[in-house]
Protein backbone atom coordinates (compact mmCIF):
# COMPACT_ATOMS: atom_id res chain seq x y z
CA UNK A 1 0.00 0.00 0.00
CA UNK A 2 1.52 3.29 -1.02
CA UNK A 3 1.75 6.27 1.29
CA UNK A 4 -0.70 8.18 -0.88
CA UNK A 5 -3.37 5.50 -0.65
CA UNK A 6 -2.88 4.59 3.02
CA UNK A 7 -5.72 5.53 5.33
CA UNK A 8 -5.07 8.48 7.60
CA UNK A 9 -3.43 7.33 10.81
CA UNK A 10 -2.53 3.87 9.49
CA UNK A 11 1.04 2.78 10.19
CA UNK A 12 2.82 0.62 7.60
CA UNK A 13 3.63 -2.87 8.88
CA UNK A 14 7.20 -3.20 10.08
CA UNK A 15 7.82 0.53 10.39
CA UNK A 16 9.30 2.19 13.46
CA UNK A 17 10.90 0.56 16.48
CA UNK A 18 7.73 -0.56 18.28
CA UNK A 19 7.62 -4.31 18.90
CA UNK A 20 4.27 -5.87 18.01
CA UNK A 21 3.51 -8.97 20.09
CA UNK A 22 1.18 -11.52 18.51
CA UNK A 23 -1.46 -12.62 21.07
CA UNK A 24 -1.52 -16.32 21.94
CA UNK A 25 -5.11 -16.75 20.77
CA UNK A 26 -4.47 -15.21 17.33
CA UNK A 27 -3.93 -17.53 14.36
CA UNK A 28 -0.43 -17.52 12.85
CA UNK A 29 -2.11 -16.82 9.50
CA UNK A 30 -3.74 -13.61 10.72
CA UNK A 31 -2.45 -10.34 9.31
CA UNK A 32 -2.28 -7.10 11.23
CA UNK A 33 -3.27 -3.51 10.63
CA UNK A 34 -1.72 -0.91 12.86
CA UNK A 35 -3.35 2.48 13.51
CA UNK A 36 -1.83 5.44 15.32
CA UNK A 37 -4.34 7.66 17.13
CA UNK A 38 -4.01 11.30 16.05
CA UNK A 39 -4.36 14.03 18.71
CA UNK A 40 -7.77 15.10 17.41
CA UNK A 41 -9.18 11.61 18.12
CA UNK A 42 -8.06 11.50 21.75
CA UNK A 43 -10.91 10.57 24.10
CA UNK A 44 -12.93 8.80 21.38
CA UNK A 45 -14.40 5.36 22.07
CA UNK A 46 -12.29 2.66 20.46
CA UNK A 47 -15.13 1.26 18.32
CA UNK A 48 -15.89 4.76 17.00
CA UNK A 49 -12.21 5.31 16.19
CA UNK A 50 -11.93 1.96 14.40
CA UNK A 51 -15.06 2.64 12.36
CA UNK A 52 -13.55 5.96 11.26
CA UNK A 53 -10.54 4.07 9.91
CA UNK A 54 -12.30 1.15 8.20
CA UNK A 55 -14.17 1.91 5.01
CA UNK A 56 -17.57 0.28 4.41
CA UNK A 57 -17.92 -0.76 8.06
CA UNK A 58 -20.94 0.01 10.23
CA UNK A 59 -20.73 1.03 13.90
CA UNK A 60 -22.19 -2.32 14.95
CA UNK A 61 -19.67 -4.24 12.88
CA UNK A 62 -16.79 -2.05 14.11
CA UNK A 63 -17.76 -2.88 17.69
CA UNK A 64 -17.70 -6.61 16.89
CA UNK A 65 -14.31 -6.28 15.19
CA UNK A 66 -12.85 -4.51 18.22
CA UNK A 67 -14.15 -7.10 20.68
CA UNK A 68 -12.65 -9.93 18.63
CA UNK A 69 -9.61 -8.43 16.93
CA UNK A 70 -8.30 -5.29 18.68
CA UNK A 71 -5.17 -5.42 20.81
CA UNK A 72 -2.48 -3.18 22.16
CA UNK A 73 1.05 -3.64 20.82
CA UNK A 74 1.90 -5.80 23.88
CA UNK A 75 -0.99 -8.22 23.06
CA UNK A 76 -3.49 -6.89 25.62
CA UNK A 77 -7.08 -7.36 24.42
CA UNK A 78 -9.00 -4.09 24.06
CA UNK A 79 -12.69 -3.32 24.53
CA UNK A 80 -15.08 -1.33 22.37
CA UNK A 81 -15.75 1.10 25.22
CA UNK A 82 -12.07 1.88 25.84
CA UNK A 83 -11.09 5.51 25.24
CA UNK A 84 -8.12 6.08 22.96
CA UNK A 85 -5.26 8.48 23.71
CA UNK A 86 -3.12 10.53 21.35
CA UNK A 87 -0.31 8.46 19.78
CA UNK A 88 -1.79 5.14 20.99
CA UNK A 89 -1.08 2.27 18.61
CA UNK A 90 -4.10 0.05 17.95
CA UNK A 91 -3.50 -3.37 16.39
CA UNK A 92 -6.25 -5.19 14.49
CA UNK A 93 -5.49 -8.86 13.87
CA UNK A 94 -7.65 -10.15 11.01
CA UNK A 95 -7.93 -13.55 9.38
CA UNK A 96 -6.99 -13.43 5.68
CA UNK A 97 -9.88 -13.14 3.26
CA UNK A 98 -8.07 -14.93 0.45
CA UNK A 99 -7.96 -18.54 1.53
CA UNK A 100 -8.20 -20.16 -1.91
CA UNK A 101 -7.34 -17.90 -4.81
CA UNK A 102 -9.02 -19.47 -7.81
CA UNK A 103 -7.92 -18.70 -11.34
CA UNK A 104 -10.23 -16.41 -13.26
CA UNK A 105 -10.16 -15.65 -16.95
CA UNK A 106 -9.15 -12.11 -17.90
CA UNK A 107 -9.51 -12.02 -21.69
CA UNK A 108 -7.25 -9.67 -23.63
CA UNK A 109 -9.29 -7.18 -25.67
CA UNK A 110 -6.32 -5.30 -27.14
CA UNK A 111 -2.54 -5.34 -26.81
CA UNK A 112 0.46 -3.63 -28.34
CA UNK A 113 3.93 -2.79 -27.05
CA UNK A 114 2.58 0.07 -24.94
CA UNK A 115 -0.90 -0.90 -23.78
CA UNK A 116 -2.88 -3.90 -22.60
CA UNK A 117 -6.68 -3.87 -22.35
CA UNK A 118 -8.36 -6.70 -20.49
CA UNK A 119 -11.98 -7.66 -19.90
CA UNK A 120 -12.10 -7.51 -16.10
CA UNK A 121 -14.45 -10.07 -14.52
CA UNK A 122 -16.89 -8.90 -11.85
CA UNK A 123 -16.00 -9.28 -8.16
CA UNK A 124 -12.27 -8.99 -8.82
CA UNK A 125 -10.42 -6.10 -7.16
CA UNK A 126 -8.03 -4.27 -9.45
CA UNK A 127 -5.34 -3.19 -6.95
CA UNK A 128 -3.95 -4.91 -3.82
CA UNK A 129 -5.55 -3.79 -0.57
CA UNK A 130 -5.47 -4.90 3.06
CA UNK A 131 -8.36 -7.23 2.24
CA UNK A 132 -7.41 -8.50 -1.21
CA UNK A 133 -3.91 -9.13 -2.51
CA UNK A 134 -3.14 -12.27 -4.52
CA UNK A 135 -6.59 -12.32 -6.15
CA UNK A 136 -6.31 -8.80 -7.60
CA UNK A 137 -5.91 -7.96 -11.26
CA UNK A 138 -2.47 -6.47 -10.71
CA UNK A 139 -1.10 -9.45 -8.79
CA UNK A 140 -2.48 -11.89 -11.35
CA UNK A 141 -0.88 -9.96 -14.19
CA UNK A 142 2.47 -9.78 -12.38
CA UNK A 143 2.36 -13.53 -11.87
CA UNK A 144 1.31 -14.27 -15.46
CA UNK A 145 3.87 -11.85 -16.96
CA UNK A 146 6.98 -12.11 -14.75
CA UNK A 147 9.51 -9.36 -15.36
CA UNK A 148 7.14 -7.24 -17.44
CA UNK A 149 6.18 -3.73 -16.31
CA UNK A 150 2.43 -3.52 -15.65
CA UNK A 151 0.62 -0.55 -14.12
CA UNK A 152 -3.06 0.28 -13.86
CA UNK A 153 -3.94 3.28 -16.01
CA UNK A 154 -7.25 3.71 -14.16
CA UNK A 155 -9.50 1.75 -11.81
CA UNK A 156 -13.00 0.39 -11.85
CA UNK A 157 -15.04 -0.89 -8.92
CA UNK A 158 -14.57 -4.46 -7.77
CA UNK A 159 -18.16 -5.35 -8.72
CA UNK A 160 -18.06 -3.64 -12.12
CA UNK A 161 -16.95 -5.69 -15.10
CA UNK A 162 -15.45 -4.67 -18.42
CA UNK A 163 -12.60 -2.71 -19.95
CA UNK A 164 -9.51 -2.08 -17.85
CA UNK A 165 -6.39 -0.48 -19.33
CA UNK A 166 -2.87 -1.45 -18.21
CA UNK A 167 0.31 0.34 -19.22
CA UNK A 168 3.31 -1.78 -20.25
CA UNK A 169 6.03 0.82 -19.70
CA UNK A 170 6.67 3.79 -17.45
CA UNK A 171 6.40 6.12 -20.44
CA UNK A 172 2.99 4.81 -21.51
CA UNK A 173 1.85 4.77 -17.89
CA UNK A 174 2.52 8.51 -17.60
CA UNK A 175 1.01 9.29 -21.00
CA UNK A 176 -2.25 7.36 -20.56
CA UNK A 177 -2.76 8.50 -16.98
CA UNK A 178 -2.42 12.10 -18.14
CA UNK A 179 -5.27 11.47 -20.58
CA UNK A 180 -7.49 10.07 -17.83
CA UNK A 181 -6.69 12.91 -15.47
CA UNK A 182 -7.68 15.49 -18.07
CA UNK A 183 -11.44 15.37 -17.61
CA UNK A 184 -12.19 18.88 -18.77
CA UNK A 185 -15.42 19.42 -20.65
CA UNK A 186 -15.77 22.24 -23.16
CA UNK A 187 -17.98 25.00 -21.78
CA UNK A 188 -19.97 27.64 -23.63
CA UNK A 189 -22.52 30.24 -22.69
CA UNK A 190 -25.27 27.61 -22.54
CA UNK A 191 -25.62 23.95 -21.64
CA UNK A 192 -25.61 21.87 -24.85
CA UNK A 193 -27.85 18.81 -25.16
CA UNK A 194 -24.72 16.69 -25.72
CA UNK A 195 -21.51 18.28 -24.42
CA UNK A 196 -18.26 18.15 -26.32
CA UNK A 197 -16.84 14.63 -25.75
CA UNK A 198 -13.74 14.32 -23.54
CA UNK A 199 -10.47 12.86 -24.83
CA UNK A 200 -11.65 9.40 -23.83
CA UNK A 201 -15.23 8.48 -24.75
CA UNK A 202 -16.40 5.96 -22.14
CA UNK A 203 -19.64 4.03 -22.52
CA UNK A 204 -21.05 1.73 -19.84
CA UNK A 205 -24.05 -0.58 -19.92
CA UNK A 206 -26.32 -0.79 -16.89
CA UNK A 207 -29.40 -2.77 -15.97
CA UNK A 208 -31.70 -0.70 -13.79
CA UNK A 209 -34.76 -1.12 -11.64
CA UNK A 210 -37.26 1.08 -13.46
CA UNK A 211 -36.78 3.05 -16.66
CA UNK A 212 -34.86 6.35 -16.65
CA UNK A 213 -35.56 9.08 -19.19
CA UNK A 214 -33.26 9.13 -22.21
CA UNK A 215 -31.16 12.29 -22.27
CA UNK A 216 -28.43 14.22 -20.50
CA UNK A 217 -28.19 14.12 -16.70
CA UNK A 218 -26.31 17.28 -15.72
CA UNK A 219 -26.20 17.22 -11.91
CA UNK A 220 -23.17 17.90 -9.76
CA UNK A 221 -22.26 15.37 -7.08
CA UNK A 222 -20.40 15.49 -3.77
CA UNK A 223 -19.31 13.21 -0.94
CA UNK A 224 -22.24 12.28 1.28
CA UNK A 225 -20.81 13.59 4.54
CA UNK A 226 -23.86 12.35 6.45
CA UNK A 227 -23.20 8.71 5.53
CA UNK A 228 -21.05 6.83 8.08
CA UNK A 229 -19.42 4.63 5.42
CA UNK A 230 -17.44 7.58 4.01
CA UNK A 231 -17.57 6.26 0.44
CA UNK A 232 -21.04 7.32 -0.66
CA UNK A 233 -21.66 10.19 -3.06
CA UNK A 234 -24.84 12.23 -3.47
CA UNK A 235 -26.36 14.89 -5.69
CA UNK A 236 -25.01 18.30 -4.64
CA UNK A 237 -27.61 20.94 -3.88
CA UNK A 238 -25.08 23.72 -4.40
CA UNK A 239 -21.52 23.58 -5.68
CA UNK A 240 -20.11 20.06 -5.84
CA UNK A 241 -18.25 18.36 -8.67
CA UNK A 242 -19.59 18.81 -12.16
CA UNK A 243 -21.00 15.49 -13.39
CA UNK A 244 -22.64 14.75 -16.74
CA UNK A 245 -23.94 11.43 -18.02
CA UNK A 246 -25.90 10.86 -21.21
CA UNK A 247 -28.41 8.03 -20.84
CA UNK A 248 -30.05 6.06 -23.64
CA UNK A 249 -32.60 3.37 -22.87
CA UNK A 250 -31.85 0.51 -25.25
CA UNK A 251 -34.64 -1.83 -24.17
CA UNK A 252 -37.14 -2.37 -21.37
CA UNK A 253 -38.39 -5.63 -19.92
CA UNK A 254 -40.85 -6.12 -17.09
CA UNK A 255 -39.91 -3.10 -15.01
CA UNK A 256 -36.20 -3.23 -15.83
CA UNK A 257 -34.19 -1.26 -18.39
CA UNK A 258 -30.96 -1.87 -20.28
CA UNK A 259 -29.30 1.54 -20.39
CA UNK A 260 -26.37 2.91 -22.37
CA UNK A 261 -24.46 5.39 -20.20
CA UNK A 262 -21.97 7.76 -21.83
CA UNK A 263 -19.68 9.66 -19.47
CA UNK A 264 -18.73 13.27 -20.10
CA UNK A 265 -17.02 13.58 -16.72
CA UNK A 266 -15.39 10.91 -14.60
CA UNK A 267 -16.59 11.32 -11.03
CA UNK A 268 -16.62 8.57 -8.41
CA UNK A 269 -19.81 6.47 -8.69
CA UNK A 270 -21.17 8.98 -11.21
CA UNK A 271 -23.43 6.63 -13.20
CA UNK A 272 -24.78 4.93 -10.09
CA UNK A 273 -25.53 8.25 -8.35
CA UNK A 274 -27.24 9.74 -11.40
CA UNK A 275 -29.41 6.66 -12.01
CA UNK A 276 -30.36 6.41 -8.34
CA UNK A 277 -31.27 10.11 -8.32
CA UNK A 278 -33.70 9.39 -11.16
CA UNK A 279 -35.33 6.66 -9.09
CA UNK A 280 -33.78 3.93 -11.24
CA UNK A 281 -30.80 2.46 -9.35
CA UNK A 282 -28.54 -0.18 -10.84
CA UNK A 283 -29.72 -3.73 -10.10
CA UNK A 284 -27.60 -5.28 -7.36
CA UNK A 285 -26.22 -1.97 -6.11
CA UNK A 286 -25.49 -2.33 -2.39
CA UNK A 287 -24.80 1.37 -1.84
CA UNK A 288 -27.32 3.24 -3.99
CA UNK A 289 -29.98 0.54 -4.20
CA UNK A 290 -32.60 -0.57 -1.66
CA UNK A 291 -30.44 -0.21 1.49
CA UNK A 292 -26.96 1.34 1.70
CA UNK A 293 -26.22 -0.69 4.85
CA UNK A 294 -25.91 -3.72 2.58
CA UNK A 295 -22.46 -2.49 1.55
CA UNK A 296 -21.11 -2.89 5.08
CA UNK A 297 -22.80 -6.27 5.49
CA UNK A 298 -21.33 -7.43 2.16
CA UNK A 299 -17.85 -6.22 3.15
CA UNK A 300 -18.08 -8.38 6.26
CA UNK A 301 -19.63 -11.33 4.38
CA UNK A 302 -22.87 -10.92 6.34
CA UNK A 303 -25.52 -10.37 3.67
CA UNK A 304 -28.76 -12.04 4.68
CA UNK A 305 -30.93 -14.21 2.48
CA UNK A 306 -33.40 -11.34 2.36
CA UNK A 307 -30.61 -8.99 1.23
CA UNK A 308 -29.72 -11.31 -1.64
CA UNK A 309 -33.34 -11.57 -2.73
CA UNK A 310 -33.69 -7.78 -2.79
CA UNK A 311 -30.42 -7.29 -4.70
CA UNK A 312 -31.29 -9.99 -7.29
CA UNK A 313 -27.65 -10.17 -8.39
CA UNK A 314 -24.47 -10.81 -6.34
CA UNK A 315 -22.92 -7.70 -7.90
CA UNK A 316 -24.01 -4.41 -9.39
CA UNK A 317 -25.20 -4.67 -12.99
CA UNK A 318 -22.70 -2.21 -14.45
CA UNK A 319 -20.28 -2.95 -17.27
CA UNK A 320 -17.53 -0.88 -18.94
CA UNK A 321 -18.55 -1.53 -22.52
CA UNK A 322 -16.69 0.76 -24.94
CA UNK A 323 -13.67 3.10 -24.82
CA UNK A 324 -12.76 5.32 -27.75
CA UNK A 325 -9.57 7.37 -27.52
CA UNK A 326 -6.49 8.57 -29.28
CA UNK A 327 -3.64 6.23 -28.41
CA UNK A 328 -1.35 8.21 -26.09
CA UNK A 329 1.84 6.81 -27.65
CA UNK A 330 1.02 6.26 -31.35
CA UNK A 331 -1.58 9.08 -31.64
CA UNK A 332 -3.78 6.73 -33.67
CA UNK A 333 -7.52 6.33 -32.99
CA UNK A 334 -8.33 3.32 -30.84
CA UNK A 335 -11.66 1.76 -29.95
CA UNK A 336 -11.93 -1.10 -27.46
CA UNK A 337 -15.19 -2.92 -26.86
CA UNK A 338 -16.37 -5.55 -24.38
CA UNK A 339 -19.74 -7.30 -24.83
CA UNK A 340 -22.26 -7.61 -22.02
CA UNK A 341 -20.89 -10.42 -19.82
CA UNK A 342 -22.64 -13.74 -19.37
CA UNK A 343 -24.07 -13.08 -15.90
CA UNK A 344 -25.72 -9.81 -16.93
CA UNK A 345 -26.86 -11.15 -20.29
CA UNK A 346 -28.49 -14.18 -18.66
CA UNK A 347 -30.20 -11.97 -16.10
CA UNK A 348 -31.48 -9.67 -18.83
CA UNK A 349 -32.70 -12.50 -21.05
CA UNK A 350 -34.59 -13.98 -18.11
CA UNK A 351 -36.66 -10.82 -17.65
CA UNK A 352 -40.17 -11.02 -19.14
CA UNK A 353 -40.50 -9.18 -22.42
CA UNK A 354 -42.81 -6.17 -22.50
CA UNK A 355 -46.09 -6.82 -24.24
CA UNK A 356 -46.46 -5.05 -27.55
CA UNK A 357 -49.97 -3.76 -28.09
CA UNK A 358 -51.42 -4.76 -31.50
Amino acid sequence: MTRKRRAEGEVPAGSGDTEIVRPDDISPNAFRRLFRVPPESAGTRLDVFVQSRLRNTSRTRARAIVEKNAYSTDARALRASDRVHAEDLIVLWREPWERDVADVEMPVLYEDEHLLAIDKPPLVTVHPTARYDESTVLRRLQKARPGQFVALVHRIDRETSGILLIAKSKESDRAFKQMFEDRSVAESGHRPVRPTPPKIAKVYLAITWGTPTTGLVDRAIEVDSDNPLRVKMRIAEGGGLEARTHLEVLETRGGYALVRCELFTGRQHQIRVHLAALGCPVVGDKLYGPDDRMLARAADDELTEQDLLRLELPRQALHAHRYSLTHAMTQLPLTIESPLPTDLDEFWQSRPRDRVEP
